[in-house]
């Protein structure tokens, strides 16, 4: 069920009988018909193991269960939202992100490694702790939260994207992860305030970045 933008900061979504999707708890802004919100304890589609890996490591965004016949508005905090339409490919995202996402669609989490949670790295990179992200695959759509908007820059394999991490929202499709020191590269800008890293993708696929360094 894909979302519909009603402006930069508010989606709307049909829920039909026997569909669902998930969203953050509190982002329900208004609905029309009979539908039904219920907290959901299970970690979405990936079950009990999926909540259990994200609860230990400290990365999960409480959810609701969306279910019924009626049409749902979503936003949150006031954030921009960025729908993001998958064809068989998986989304990697950090779960604070996630305003809401198809019922359909398979939900996970992987350890940070080589595919892990942005965030999660630079945090890891300072405590030695290893974290997760969240991770969404199959066909559906995911809306996902930003401040000041967001824009999608594609990944090729001759063509890697170096994103600031405070700014990463999210990235789909076959790529790889490697951080570094950005060795003087925000002092060059005049924003110097201690160790930086920038984040490296590679592969296939894209990368959603937003226009801002704010956290949620």
């Amino acid at each position: 069920m894909p979302f519909i933008r009603i402006n930069s900061k508010m989606v709307e979504a049909k829920v039909a009988p026997g569909q669902r999707l998930f969203s953050q708890r509190g982002s329900m802004l208004a609905y029309r018909g009979d539908v039904r919100f219920t907290p959901n304890m299970s970690g979405g589609h990936g079950g009990l193991m999926s909540m259990i890996g994200r609860r230990v490591a400290g990365e999960a965004a409480p959810l609701m269960t969306v279910e019924g016949n009626g049409t749902v508005m979503f936003g949150h905090g006031g954030h921009h939202v960025h729908v993001v339409d998958l064809t068989g490919e998986t989304l990697y995202v950090e779960a604070d992100r996630l305003l809401a996402f198809d019922g359909s669609l398979s939900q996970g989490t992987m350890f940070m490694g080589s595919q892990g949670g942005v965030m999660g790295m630079v945090r890891g990179q300072a405590t030695g702790q290893g974290l997760f992200t969240t991770t969404l695959a199959g066909h559906g759509s995911v809306a996902v939260m930003a401040h000041g908007g967001v824009f999608e820059l594609p990944i090729t394999p001759d063509r890697p994207v170096h994103v600031d991490p405070q700014a990463y929202v999210a990235h789909r499709g076959e790529v790889r992860n490697k951080l570094s020191t950005a060795l003087g590269w925000r002092d060059m800008v005049g924003r110097g305030s201690g160790e930086a890293f920038q984040l490296e993708l590679s592969g296939h696929g894209a990368v959603y970045v937003q226009a801002s360094e704010e956290k949620l």
